[in-house]
């Protein structure tokens, strides 16, 4: 699904040069659960904005779908991105003056989805999520984890082929931030392919394997014992 070869990204101002990513290679096929990791400033969000097609690159390679993404005009970037790919962020990112039904609906609407099918989507994914009774809310009036929810919720509405998860539970207490892992744990079973981004290791052992990222480049990969003992006892 993706694949990334010497992929760089070099920031630059009047004064200093900095290397975000130096020669990044990554592959992710379809189903696959990642989770990126490493210490502030290290590159990893760079590096999502980069496949998520909201920053591009310097150099080298990244093909989303067999479709090279670098070099393409922001115009080419949005087409792909409201096609393929879904966001969940960690501040939410839901528009206060619109309510729950609304929110989620944002992306049918940028796709020319009719109305008949906007609304059966939006109540499938609504009861999916079990916040069908929130769909008249307005955001201030959920908890952190039902507002999570009304964000994942906008990001599968448009079956993306990629769920791309930036500390998906950050501003969450335990109680919702398990909630919120277990759901996207749930999605991965039924075939979604997810990459997040994250600084904990309790919400990677959720993902199967799991990248550290240090001054720009990848130096370390694992596969998670959660998942290991899953496909053990799978056999």
């Amino acid at each position: 699904m993706i694949t990334i070869q010497n992929l760089t990204k070099v920031f630059r101002t009047e004064e200093v040069e900095t290397a975000a990513l130096s020669g990044i290679n990554l592959e992710i096929k379809k189903g696959d659960f990642l989770t990126i990791m490493g210490p502030s400033g290290c590159g990893k969000s760079t590096l999502l904005n980069i496949i998520g097609l909201l920053d591009s690159a310097d150099g080298g390679s990244y093909k989303l779908l067999d479709q090279e993404m670098i070099g393409l005009k922001e115009k080419g970037r949005a087409q792909v991105r409201k096609e393929n790919i879904g966001f969940i962020f960690q501040n939410f990112n839901l528009i206060d003056e619109l309510s729950v039904y609304d929110n989620i609906e944002l992306p049918l609407l940028y796709n020319n989805v009719k109305a008949a099918e906007r609304k059966q989507k939006i109540e499938a994914i609504a009861e999916k999520l079990n916040i069908s009774h929130r769909l008249r809310h307005f955001p201030q009036q959920l908890s952190g984890g039902q507002q999570q929810r009304v964000a994942v919720a906008r990001a599968l509405v448009n079956d993306p082929k990629i769920i791309l998860a930036d500390e998906p539970t950050g501003n969450l207490d335990s109680k919702n931030g398990n909630e919120v892992m277990e759901l996207l744990t749930d999605l991965h079973a039924k075939g979604a392919t997810i990459l997040m981004v994250t600084h904990s290791d309790y919400d990677a052992s959720f993902s199967q394997r799991t990248i550290h990222m240090k001054d720009g480049v990848i130096f370390s990969e694992k596969l998670n014992q959660r998942n290991v003992d899953v496909f053990m006892d799978a056999k």
